[in-house]
């Protein structure tokens, strides 16, 4: 009987061999397994990343996109009218000339009428944002916000780098000039 149990253990033991190969392949394969699975979440992460990063992206570039349409409305809307106001300006210059060449007369009825019209258009022009320049004899020369049109010697030396006359007048419409104002600067 000793055999037979020694012969019996024998024939177990590689049967048990057998299966303890059997159970490291498993788990082996297992491991490969749980790897593919885990490298495939991982890159399902990183897709999903990406397009959220994306969409991000896509949705601040709209963003942006609706807001500077709407600043380019608001600027469209503020300067609508830019060139009928622009065509306007020489009819306001004929104008001064006009009244300064009327003052000169003695025609009351002439000068009030001129007057009249002057002052309409002018208020019609200012409803749409056009305002005048405000520049007089004497003011400091700005390269920034005059026009120079020519450089006389000053008749004195206060008068060097300042404004001695002013030739035409200066327009903004809204917060942009539309016309810088034309001046004679003292050297």
């Amino acid at each position: 009987m000793s055999k037979k149990k020694d012969n019996t253990v024998e024939k177990e033991q590689p049967e048990v061999q057998a299966e303890a190969v059997q159970e490291e392949a498993k788990t082996a394969e297992t491991a490969e397994n749980t790897v593919e699975e885990v490298s495939a979440e991982e890159k399902l992460q990183e897709e999903l990343a990406k397009e959220k990063d994306k969409f991000l992206r896509l949705f601040a570039e709209f963003e942006n996109y609706k807001k500077r349409t709407s600043k380019e409305r608001v600027e469209l809307f503020k300067t609508a009218g830019k060139d009928v106001v622009v065509a306007m300006l020489p009819v306001l210059d004929d104008f001064d000339r006009a009244l300064i060449e009327i003052n000169k007369t003695e025609a009351e009825e002439l000068k009030k009428g001129v007057e009249l019209i002057s002052k309409k258009l002018r208020e019609a022009l200012k409803s749409k944002g056009l305002a005048e320049v405000q520049v007089a004899a004497g003011d400091t020369f700005d390269a920034e916000d005059h026009q120079a049109v020519t450089q006389i010697p000053a008749p004195s030396d206060d008068m060097k780098g300042k404004i001695i006359d002013v030739v035409e007048k200066g327009y903004t419409l809204g917060d942009k000039v539309i016309r810088y104002p034309k001046v004679v600067v003292g050297q």
